[in-house]
């Protein structure tokens, strides 16, 4: 595109990145044919009058007030640690690690952003972990006079204790229906880590034990939920920006040891250390293996593999954004591809979800265009940063912390506007940056492939803010001052359905149906779904 230089006349790159930092900009800023910037910005206020995007963060949640809220934790593991982070509570190792990080490097600001971070009026009571070693380095930090802290060496001594008035569950994943239900049949309130379920049955049964005891407040840990371009995205969609989107395409990319979830062994693990009865639950029985305790993620037996704890970040980002709910089809392949270290879950893995019914709208003929394909895609032995699109006849969308839109070359909303110059498609028509009032230090591949997904940060007012403290902030806000979490029992509910689909489908080597009318997933004769989908054997298709 030769792009009329005369545009930036006078202006410097920093006075550029004042006028468009923090608001959305126009694809016909950067256009060829303008000879003024005055005419360029005076098009580009015309041209997001007419999209009408609005760029908002989420509504606030209420006050932090009234008696402290009594809190207990179950699973001190690496999720563990995070969460009691954004809690407000930081072990005094991490203490120690961040000083010393933020000594020798200035930019290093993670101590400072937790002691900045609002409190949120709450006591860490109860502590449970069946890891002897993890559960002391919780008391050793918590357990004070100002705060009062008890190990409990079960859950339901912890939740029948009468001393936590909510629970935090982050333990492996065939732990988070049985804790949740036990918890809220208690009426103890609960936040948990995804996905919700290990198995379809403890799916229906979560969610009734959630309708029979309704004040008991019920959060699922997907905190993206709070991610402030999300809702961008939501009012853009709402407005038909990108026509009808028939194909979104999201993925996973990771290639190192710790995101193929081989976790550190810690030296002190033993029979004396852990419970491990206690640990395989529900679990085949199987002799002590230490591998199986911190790397419990490689097995179907405590895990969900790929679709259970990587594509459900991504189905629940997408599903926030366009409110598709439960695919009517889920076809699932891959393999043990990049890591042959006795792991059974898959490292590569493609999931297509299938909504021959769902619309985003239409610029066409009424009835020529319906049904959409999500496509997940994974592997755990390359880096590369793929993205996020949803692709509209009309319109392009990269969601990520950012939401950029470009218009397509044959789209029929913007074919005027194409045809005249003032649209080129290879630039975006619409940009939106929360971060340009504040600072987003991404350092690192990770930490990029993570903010992307909104599982580290979001902003409000141009700061960065943690996710996870504003999804929990919120779950407590629910408690105190009523209302509904974001992701609820109906949005934890739809996630699950959708990874167990995927879980089967690649087990069993075919296409699973779901049954919206009945709610069920369809089975053929003779097959026990759940049975399938816990199988712990190394090969599944025949």
């Amino acid at each position: 595109m030769a792009t009329d230089k005369n545009l930036f006349k006078g202006f410097s790159r920093r006075e550029w990145l004042k006028i468009l930092g923090g608001i959305p900009i126009f694809g016909a800023v950067w256009s060829a044919g303008f000879r003024s910037n005055e005419k360029a910005l005076s098009e580009r206020n015309l041209l997001l009058e007419t999209l009408n995007i609005k760029a908002s963060a989420p509504p606030a949640s209420g006050p932090m007030t009234g008696e402290p809220l009594r809190v207990g934790l179950i699973g001190f593991g690496i999720r563990g640690e995070q969460l009691m982070r954004s809690l407000g509570f930081a072990t005094v190792e991490w203490l120690d690690d961040m000083a010393k990080s933020a000594a020798e490097n200035p930019n290093d600001t993670r101590l400072a952003e937790f002691k900045a971070q609002e409190g949120l009026n709450v006591r860490l009571t109860a502590i449970c972990d069946i890891f002897d070693v993890r559960a002391e380095k919780a008391l050793r930090s918590f357990n004070t006079k100002e705060n009062p802290c008890k190990r409990y060496k079960t859950h339901l001594d912890l939740i029948n204790s009468g001393e936590v008035d909510a629970i935090i569950i982050a333990t492996p994943d065939h732990w988070h229906a049985p804790m949740s239900i036990d918890a809220i049949n208690a009426g103890v309130h609960v936040y948990v880590e995804k996905p919700m379920t290990h198995s379809i049955e403890e799916t229906y049964a979560i969610r009734d034990a959630v309708r029979n005891n309704p004040k008991a407040v019920f959060a699922v840990g997907h905190q993206h939920r709070q991610t402030q371009s999300f809702l961008t995205a939501q009012d853009a969609i709402a407005k038909n920006t990108l026509g009808h989107v028939s194909l979104v395409v999201t993925a996973t990319n990771r290639n190192d040891d710790n995101g193929a979830w081989q976790y550190e062994i810690h030296p002190d693990g033993n029979t004396e250390s852990i419970d491990w009865d206690m640990f395989l639950g529900s679990a085949p029985k199987i002799p002590f293996n230490p591998e199986h305790f911190f790397r419990w993620r490689k097995w179907w037996a405590y895990g969900s593999g790929l679709s259970g704890d990587l594509m459900t970040h991504d189905y629940d980002r997408i599903n926030c954004v366009l409110k598709m709910g439960i695919p009517k089809y889920v076809t699932a392949s891959g393999g043990v591809y990049t890591h042959r270290d006795g792991r059974n879950v898959p490292d590569v893995m493609q999931v297509n979800m299938d909504f021959p019914e769902f619309s985003t709208g239409t610029s066409q003929t009424p009835g020529k265009e319906k049904g959409m394909s999500l496509v997940y895609s994974a592997t755990l032995g390359n880096q590369f940063d793929r993205g996020t699109v949803l692709m509209g006849h009309d319109a392009s969308m990269e969601l990520g912390n950012m939401v950029t839109i470009y218009a397509d070359p044959r789209s029929t909303k913007y074919q005027d506007l194409i045809k005249e110059n003032r649209v080129d498609p290879s630039v975006p028509i619409y940009q939106y940056d929360p971060s340009a009032n504040g600072v987003d230090a991404v350092t690192s591949a990770t930490a990029k492939y993570f903010a992307n997904k909104g599982l580290l940060w979001t902003y409000r007012d141009g700061k960065r803010v943690d996710s996870t403290f504003l999804h929990l902030r919120e779950w407590m806000s629910c408690i105190r001052n009523g209302g509904n979490p974001s992701c609820g029992i109906q949005e934890g509910f739809e996630e699950a359905i959708t990874a167990h689909m995927g879980g089967l489908s690649y087990k069993i080597g075919r296409r699973i149906e779901w049954d919206a009318e009945n709610e069920r997933i369809i089975a053929l004769p003779g097959e026990n779904l759940d049975e399938i989908l816990l199988n712990n054997d190394d090969v599944f298709i025949s």
